[in-house]
């Protein structure tokens, strides 16, 4: 089971990796909207932003998100380090029901290009 340490690394990571983005991938992570990432084994949200490419994590609370950000996601830790590290597909985990991924209809198309 990751850590709460493992899954801040992977979220970094992630945020490393959109920053780097180019083109179309780089306009669909050029969004600015509060983010949530409940990670469901450990009980941990990680609460920050996606703004300008980057995913700035501010606070780490226990439990479930207590305010409703306008990207939410949800998953196991595990999940989250396979998901970044390039041995999970997104689309696969998320049809499945390991993933879940909650936003207004305009960002979830934004969104799909980097997923």
């Amino acid at each position: 089971m990751a850590t709460t340490e493992e899954c801040r690394a992977a979220l970094d990571k992630l945020s490393d990796n959109l920053a780097r983005a180019e083109g179309d991938l780089h306009a669909a992570a050029a969004l600015d909207r509060s983010l949530s990432c409940h990670i469901t084994d450990l009980d941990v949200t990680f609460l920050g932003r996606l703004r300008d490419g980057r995913i700035e994590v501010h606070d780490t609370v226990p439990g479930a998100p207590p305010a409703r950000a306008q990207i939410r996601l949800a998953m196991a830790g595990d999940d989250l380090v396979a998901l970044v590290g390039g041995e999970l597909n997104f689309a696969k985990a998320w049809a499945s029901g390991r993933v879940r991924l909650e936003a207004g209809f305009r960002d979830l198309l934004r969104l799909r290009a980097l997923l």
